[in-house]
């Protein structure tokens, strides 16, 4: 009889991979991060560790004994739901390995707009000496964090550094620590107007698809910053370009874009009031043990004894 498969497509640590070993022992582990290598595994593994979107979808819709995918990102929108949805398959993200990574990010747009270092960064490059324009600070300002899962609750946290006024919004009401007044998503257009700082953690879904469009900055203050560390495509990406040239807000920081890379064509790269990292405010040393040990590896042992899993499990209805 074959022993069951688990295959790993991205590279491990050996020693990550020997608690993967150690906690399946009878099983045949299969670390393979080269699509030569991992091609013929698609066919047979009960557990896929890492979805990759160069997969050969016909192996996956053949393959009986699927059972469980561990996505390495915390969005599954790139992911074949659909498709997934009717073999039954679990699906477990990595949501909560980036909280401490993109709370950092976020604070680092936050602070270096507030701060003017952007144009401080240009201003080095040519030996200018201007401070002319600096004034702002961000304590005791108020921060609407759009999207309260683990990466705005850790923001949260770090805004209280800053004696912010905390304002959530997410579909949930149950109060949280770190957030001073919770709002629903159908209530935006109450909150925009409110906020200095306006930071996007939502995943993508249909509801979320251009949540952000003229209309909702055209709601937010004249004064106010927005960044998006979510995905690109909750924002109408030639809306915010037209609302940061005409001075309906007066900054942004954005990690994430509706095309990525971002096309050399974009004016984005050119306006003084925009901060530009490219997809990165999730890197981490610390990736790849926090997917292995904090959500796979706690996972499995409920997997291991047919019980529900408790970490991250994907609801294909909601699509998150």
């Amino acid at each position: 009889m074959n022993s069951r498969k688990i295959l790993i497509t991205h590279p491990l640590h050996p020693s990550l991979l020997e608690k993967v070993k150690s906690q399946f022992s009878a099983w045949q582990i299969i670390h393979a991060s080269k699509q030569d290598e991992w091609q013929e595994h698609l066919i047979d593994s009960e557990i896929i560790v890492g979805w990759r979107n160069s997969f050969d979808m016909q192996s996956i819709n053949q393959n009986d004994q699927l059972k469980w995918i561990q996505t390495w990102s915390a969005g599954v929108n790139s992911l074949p739901l659909d498709q997934l949805s009717k073999k039954n398959i679990f699906i477990t993200s990595a949501n909560g390995v980036h909280s401490y990574p993109i709370s950092e990010t976020i604070f680092a747009l936050l602070l270096g707009l507030t701060r003017n270092i952007h144009t401080y960064v240009r201003n080095q490059q040519t030996k200018k000496w201007d401070g002319t324009d600096i004034k702002l600070e961000a304590h005791k300002k108020t921060i609407g964090i759009i999207g309260v899962g683990a990466i705005g609750l850790e923001t949260a946290k770090i805004a209280k550094a800053f004696d912010m006024h905390v304002i959530g919004v997410r579909n949930s009401l149950k109060p949280t620590d770190y957030v001073d007044k919770l709002y629903t998503s159908n209530q935006l257009a109450e909150v925009l107007p409110i906020c200095d700082y306006v930071v996007v953690t939502l995943p993508l879904t249909d509801d979320t698809y251009h949540l952000f469009q003229k209309e909702q900055f055209q709601q937010m203050k004249k004064s106010a910053f927005f960044i998006n560390i979510g995905r690109g495509e909750i924002v109408k990406e030639d809306d915010l370009v037209e609302a940061l040239i005409s001075g309906e807000i007066l900054g942004a920081g954005l990690d994430v874009f509706e095309t990525e890379p971002l096309q050399q064509s974009s004016p984005l790269w050119d306006l003084e009031n925009v901060i530009i990292t490219p997809h990165t405010s999730g890197s981490t040393e610390h990736y790849s043990s926090r997917v292995i040990e904090e959500i796979f590896l706690l996972n499995a042992i409920y997997y291991l004894k047919g019980e529900p899993l408790p970490i991250n499990l994907v609801d294909y209805h909601k699509g998150y």
